[in-house]
């Protein structure tokens, strides 16, 4: 039987990471199989090379998961023997904590684990507070969406586990804190080996010549939206070093970035070697230092440095991120938010609650989310995005509801009118995919498996 859409998966291991997948895509169809995999949260590594890389080390059963959605859907899926010996392999952890479980409720309790560990690295939880309470890593934190609950988080990668839920993130740091006080620190706790090993295997992809031919480097001046992240790390010192209001401190692992605003009520969070689709940047305003999040944004590591210079510009000017907590999202912010998008001709749809604002081309786009406005704490009212489309972004920022205007419209007006500088890669020959760098010396997922 003909498949019915012209996409080619071929599923292998990875080539350096134990338990991780790789899929390449071939055909005229490839996006489809492209964006069902990145829907599974498989990540993008280069255009036609996508990566599975899981902290509960289940990539191969995952993996066959997607092969069958794959094939049901009409689209053509091939694995190596490898991966298939994989897949087969019934293996269990040597010494896990509740031994009372099944093979299948232990991947369960993996999966959920893993949703929890997506939720942070995409932004959806966000992380106040951590401690070590002897045994493990504890903390607490908000989702910024499911109804925009507070959480206490026990455990780490493949254990880790909510353990209690709290009405507010005040209510949530306040049982923490009279628990934990002595080892509470703020944010997030410093990356696990397993959860730098996923990091690293999502990102050991890169885009290569033949050495024997020349490859030259041509900087162009681009629409903001598509003009190079550049380097985050230097314009958040460059900022820092401009702005002694600030106070920067960083993770003892090195990895995340704070600096909070001396009035306590503005804080930045910076997390390091983010890929690129991934949240790199949090930025949360409060009415008080101890009070509840008044609104918060949270961009990707891709986003155009142009963008981020904007922002961290706009976060300087007090009068601009200041706001009434509880100000509401009325038309008159909306429409001074997005006025430089109207003076510059994007096209406006309305669809549902939803309306958009877009580029003559649909390359690049800002959305306002009118229910999402309604209920803030859960999903983001506001999205400014390019690439091929709005679910298949390149970078993103996301705004909750109380984001203010001056600071939106800041924004959307370099959006709009600003250019900004893109370095293109001029290759004789069509690029191979290699990879970049070997993944550091790490213990296999199941060192001493057992058969069921």
């Amino acid at each position: 039987m003909t498949p019915d859409i012209d996409a080619h998966v071929h599923l292998d291991t990875h080539p350096t990471h134990p338990s991780a997948v790789q899929a390449h895509l071939t055909g005229t169809q490839a996006h489809v199989a492209s964006m069902a995999l990145e829907a599974a949260d498989w990540s993008a590594a280069t255009t036609d090379v996508l990566v599975l890389a899981r902290i509960d080390h289940e990539e191969p059963y995952w993996a066959a998961d997607a092969a069958q959605h794959l094939t049901a859907a009409g689209i053509t899926v091939e694995i190596t023997p490898r991966l298939q010996e994989a897949i087969d392999d019934d293996w269990t952890w040597p010494n896990y904590p509740m031994p009372w479980c099944t093979r299948s409720e232990i991947r369960e309790v993996s999966n959920q684990a893993q949703k929890i560990h997506d939720d942070i690295r995409h932004g959806h939880l966000l992380i106040h507070a951590h401690a070590h309470d002897g045994h493990t890593t504890v903390a607490v934190g908000t989702y910024l969406h499911r109804g925009g609950k507070s959480v206490y988080l026990h455990g780490e990668d493949h254990l880790r586990q909510i353990a209690d839920t709290f009405d507010s993130p005040a209510q949530a740091l306040l049982a923490f804190e009279k628990v934990h006080a002595a080892e509470m620190r703020p944010g997030p706790a410093p990356l696990t080996d397993t959860e730098r090993a996923a990091i690293e295997a999502r990102s050991v992809f890169d885009v290569t010549t033949d050495k024997s031919e020349s490859s030259t480097s041509e900087p162009e001046t681009v629409p903001v939206h598509l003009a190079d992240a550049g380097d985050h790390d230097a314009l958040l010192d460059t900022f820092l070093d401009a702005h002694s209001e600030f106070e920067k401190w960083r993770t003892w692992s090195d990895d995340t970035t704070h600096a909070i605003h001396e009035s306590q009520t503005l804080r930045i969070e910076r997390v390091h070697e983010t890929p690129a689709r991934e949240t790199a940047w949090t930025v949360a305003a409060y009415e008080t230092p101890v009070s509840d999040r008044m609104w918060h944004l949270a961009l990707t590591d891709a986003t155009p440095a142009p963008l981020l210079e904007t922002l961290l510009s706009s976060l300087a000017e007090g009068d601009v991120w200041e706001t009434a907590i509880g100000s509401p999202t009325t038309e008159k912010t909306v429409t001074q938010a997005t006025r430089p998008l109207i003076d510059a001709g994007w096209k406006q749809t309305i669809e549902g609650g939803r309306i958009r604002w877009e580029t003559s081309r649909a390359d690049a786009g800002v959305q306002f989310d009118a229910f999402a406005a309604q209920s803030p704490g859960t999903l983001p009212a506001w999205t400014l995005w390019s690439g091929p489309s709005i679910s298949h972004p390149t970078w993103t920022i996301h705004a909750s509801a109380y984001a203010p205007a001056p600071l939106l419209a800041s924004l959307t007006e370099n959006l709009a009118q600003g250019t900004g500088t893109r370095t293109t890669h001029s290759q004789p020959h069509r690029p191979t995919v290699t990879a970049s760098r070997s993944l550091p010396a790490a213990a296999s997922p199941h060192p001493a498996h057992r058969r069921l």
